[in-house]
């Protein structure tokens, strides 16, 4: 890309496609601008969100699960997008645009890896969701409280490793114990998981990568609202 070039030179449609590219490359300080400029033309935050940003990470989501980007790529289109959610989050508030949904996301307890769990986070809220993070390590407390609290339409829930796999089962019976299970979508992921094991331990979903999870999410909750 020309470095001399100027945002506000674009008309709308071009902006649009360039801040798809500007997405894709990770960059931060040409997303912010962009996204301002269409406000100051009068776009509102939704659309901005919808056609700038949440396209824009659509792309990223394909190319990622088609193994033409990787982790650190997406990371970066993720932290790029976020510098753009950060001037549309306090209209979007304010104009009571809803999001798609929530998630309360964590890491099982035992486990403290935390990038999938991130990269599933940041592309969620790309995809329009609202995100609650409880970062690593969860106990089946802390979700409950959270879920409590917060009332999503979804749990997600991440473990790197073997050994904390299982744990993943204890929250879920712990729902079905006390009759909330329910009231949740659960989705899980990670490395070594699997559908199988998705299904014996009464999840609604595995999701191999972040791009899926926002799929599914999507999926899942419009299957939900049709339902009832």
């Amino acid at each position: 890309m020309d470095a001399e070039l100027d945002l506000k030179t674009l008309n709308d449609e071009d902006l649009v496609l360039q801040m798809h590219d500007d997405l894709y490359d990770g960059l931060k300080e040409e997303i912010a601008e962009g996204t301002q400029i269409l406000l100051d033309r009068g776009w509102s935050a939704e659309k901005v969100l919808n056609e700038a940003l949440v396209a824009g990470m659509t792309i990223v989501g394909i190319d990622f699960r088609d193994g033409i980007l990787f982790v650190p790529e997406v990371l970066m289109s993720a932290n790029a997008m976020k510098a753009g959610m950060e001037l549309l989050k306090p209209i979007l508030s304010a104009s009571g645009v809803e999001p798609i949904g929530k998630m309360v996301i964590g890491t099982v307890k035992g486990d403290i890896h935390d990038i999938g769990k991130n990269l599933v986070a940041m592309m969620m809220e790309g995809g329009g969701f609202e995100v609650v993070d409880l970062g690593i390590n969860n106990p089946v407390e802390d979700y409950l409280a959270a879920l409590e609290e917060h009332k999503p339409n979804i749990l997600g829930m991440s473990a790197l490793l073997t050994t904390t796999m299982p744990y993943m089962k204890v929250v879920i019976d712990e729902l079905k114990e006390r009759g909330l299970r329910d009231d949740f979508i659960v989705l899980v992921g990670g490395a070594p998981l699997n559908e199988e094991f998705a299904d014996a331990i009464g999840a609604d979903a595995y999701c191999r990568d972040a791009a899926v999870a926002v799929e599914t999410a999507k999926a899942l909750i419009a299957t939900k609202r049709a339902a009832a």
